[in-house]
């Protein structure tokens, strides 16, 4: 049983390769979403603001899909799900 379990555990955060893939870098969904996101905080209320809040919220879905349809680990899977999740909820609330 404790087999199985490390076994579960090494394949929800190891690549094919064995390696421990947490996060990776770069990853421009990821930068273009906090770039956005901060210029949107930055500028003053407007069609700009709303334009850059906009597609921040795109770039964090592409990369959130990017993570379910191609993510390196189970990890990376279950987190870009959450993302989407968090993102739909967000968005349509």
């Amino acid at each position: 049983m404790l087999t199985k379990t490390k076994r579960l555990a090494n394949q929800f955060i190891r690549d094919k390769n064995n390696h421990v893939v947490v996060g990776q870098f770069p990853n421009v969904p990821l930068l273009g979403w906090f770039v956005c996101m901060i210029i949107s905080h930055v500028i003053s209320p407007g069609f700009l603001k709303t334009g850059l809040a906009d597609l921040s919220i795109a770039f964090l879905f592409t990369w959130a899909y990017l993570e379910i349809a191609q993510g390196a680990t189970y990890f990376r899977r279950l987190l870009g799900i959450i993302v989407m999740i968090t993102v739909l909820v967000s968005y349509f609330r």
